[in-house]
C-alpha cells in the first residue's frame, strides 16, 4: 500500500522554500489566488500543490507585469488547458482501442 505524503508548511516555511515575502504571499491569498487552511497568516498552512501555485503566480505577476486579478485568470485558463488535454489524451487511447479492434 502506497501511502501519499502531504507537505504541510506553514508561513514562514512557505515563504522561504517559495522565495517570497509575507507581504506578497498575503497580497496572492487576499485576491483568491491560494487559500491556505487557518484563519490568520500566523495560523495559515499551505500544501505543495499552493506553493507550485504560488510560484507560477509570482513568475506571471513578474515576468508579464499581470494584474493579480489577471494573474488568477491565467492560472484558472492554464488549469482547464491541462485538464482539456488530459482529457484529450484519455479520448485519444479509447479512440485507438476502438480503432485497433
Amino acid at each position: 500500500m502506497m501511502s501519499t505524503l502531504i507537505v504541510q508548511l506553514d508561513m514562514e516555511e512557505f515563504c522561504e522554500v517559495a522565495d517570497l515575502s509575507a507581504a506578497y504571499v498575503i497580497e496572492i491569498v487576499e485576491h483568491g489566488i491560494l487559500e491556505p487552511q487557518g484563519r490568520a497568516p500566523k495560523e495559515w498552512r499551505f500544501n505543495d500543490h499552493e506553493l507550485s501555485l504560488a510560484k507560477r503566480a509570482a513568475k506571471l505577476h513578474r515576468e508579464l507585469d499581470l494584474e493579480w486579478e489577471g494573474v488568477a485568470l491565467a492560472l484558472d485558463l492554464l488549469e482547464e488547458v491541462q485538464q482539456l488535454r488530459a482529457e484529450n489524451r484519455m479520448l485519444r487511447q479509447r479512440l485507438g482501442r476502438l480503432l485497433v479492434d
